[in-house]
């Protein structure tokens, strides 16, 4: 599957920045996070393009994969 063009700026901006920052640099690590989750919105959209309509409890099913994500956001977490 063709990088979404979010996902190919992404890993560009990887590219930049791993020549002069440390492995453990945030903005670098933020620049890998951002680019998987590029990754991750593209497949979701074309997975959900080629199935019919998902029924409300399989779309709250999904929504709760992401629900612990949001709750550490909210504390202040992650």
């Amino acid at each position: 599957m063709a990088l979404s063009p979010q996902a190919s700026r992404e890993r560009s901006r990887i590219a930049a920045l791993s020549r002069s920052r440390s492995d453990d640099d945030p903005e670098l690590n933020a620049a890998r996070r951002d680019f998987l989750a590029a990754k991750a919105e593209a497949y979701i959209k074309k997975v959900l393009a080629e199935a019919p309509p998902l029924s409300d409890e399989q779309r709250n099913a999904l929504a709760e994969l992401l629900a612990p994500i949001r709750q550490t956001r909210a504390g202040g977490g992650a």
